[in-house]
């Protein structure tokens, strides 16, 4: 490992299910407003940020180049400004590779996403697919969902009872979240007695439409201490991308999250992540993704999911306290908001969900169909 890259600050507004009274603007505002004030950074070309990395889309922003709508309240006037348009997560990745390189010493990343723009999220989520072939057939998240769904709980003994289970648990954590959705608490029941929507994925099983902005500081270790005295630290990542056409890909094979997961614990030095992580945040924008991804981590063999969620897995190992993507991030802010909430763990700042002691966490992301992205970082608490 070369060396390793410290987040000094983190701020978030709460998730909430539309965010009608606030242009976006005005939600990254209040969080870069709350980073300048945890850090007291600048904006001085010698010592201050120099570049800026932020994640938004065209679609739900309803406008081209989204990014170019939010350069000056980021700080980015006069100065670098990248844009991710996957998973926030890989933003992590863009700014660790900045800095590793020695062509920044801090990068501030931001955020947003208002789902709640769209009239119809499937619709929006068409349009990552072949123009000819795929879209007129009507193709999006939500369906391609479901064939993996389908094949997957075939291979793993995953039930509709335990996704209900799944579904029931995300909720309850998400409860003792100050900064997650505010959902109406359901039982296992009636998760069972929720619409079938895209067999067999019920109503209940996919992540609510919702709107979220954050913000980090991030900045090699040798200045941590200039802007934190509880810095964590990001020492590996991987991402991988699988085939682009859903035929040619085995919906059940994690290829991609195998990959990413990997290439991350090989940066980070982990030779067994089923032991190695005090937390796991996993994107889970549908039921049957938590066991899933969990495989393809690491933390369960392959194969088992259906046993990890019987025998209280995600409990036992602490994965995604935090209510995860279930209880509602926005699609393009997944994987940044597991993220989000390994930082806090590891800076003891979790409140009611802390888990006592944690040292090291994973965070996991993915976007396109049926998990077609995966990107995968490592955390560690200052110290290790």
């Amino acid at each position: 490992m070369i060396g390793r890259i410290a987040v000094c600050a983190v701020a978030q507004i709460k998730n909430e299910p539309d965010i009608w009274y606030q242009r976006f603007q005005g939600m990254l505002l209040e969080c870069f407003e709350s980073i300048m004030t945890q850090t007291g950074v600048t904006f001085d070309m010698d010592k201050g940020i120099r570049n800026i990395i932020t994640c938004s889309d065209d679609v739900f922003d309803a406008r081209t180049i989204s990014d170019n709508g939010m350069t000056d309240v980021v700080g980015a006037h006069f100065r670098g400004e990248e844009k991710t348009a996957q998973d926030g997560i890989n933003g992590l990745g863009y700014a660790m590779a900045s800095i590793l390189s020695g062509h920044d010493d801090l990068v501030l990343l931001m955020g947003h996403c208002k789902e709640s723009q769209s009239e119809s999220r499937n619709m929006c989520t068409n349009l990552a697919f072949d123009p000819f072939f795929c879209r007129p057939l009507g193709l999006d998240f939500l369906n391609a969902g479901a064939f993996q769904a389908r094949a997957y709980m075939k291979q793993s003994g995953v039930t509709d009872d335990h996704l209900a289970k799944i579904v029931a648990r995300s909720r309850r954590l998400a409860a003792k979240n100050p900064h997650a959705r505010e959902n109406k608490s359901i039982t296992e029941q009636d998760v069972l007695n929720s619409a079938m929507i895209a067999d067999p994925i019920r109503q209940l099983h996919q992540y609510p439409v919702t709107d979220w902005a954050v913000g980090m500081l991030l900045c090699c270790e040798e200045r941590a201490r200039e802007f934190t005295d509880n810095p964590v630290f990001l020492t590996g990542f991987g991402s991988c991308m699988d085939s682009y056409f859903l035929g040619d890909r085995d919906l059940t094979s994690n290829f991609a999250l195998k990959k990413a997961a990997g290439r991350a614990y090989k940066m980070a030095g982990i030779a067994d992540p089923a032991k190695a992580f005090d937390l796991a945040e996993v994107n889970d924008a549908y039921a049957y993704q938590l066991p899933m991804w969990a495989e393809g981590i690491g933390l369960v063999a392959e194969g088992k999911g259906g046993e990890w969620i019987s025998s209280g897995g995600p409990d036992k190992q602490n994965v995604n306290l935090s209510g995860g993507m279930l209880n509602g991030n926005p699609i393009m802010l997944g994987g940044l908001a597991r993220a989000t909430e390994a930082i806090l763990q590891l800076q003891g700042l979790a409140g009611e969900r802390q888990v006592e002691g944690a040292k090291k966490a994973v965070a996991h992301g993915t976007t396109g169909a049926a998990g077609q992205h995966h990107a995968v970082i490592i955390l560690e608490k200052q110290g290790v």
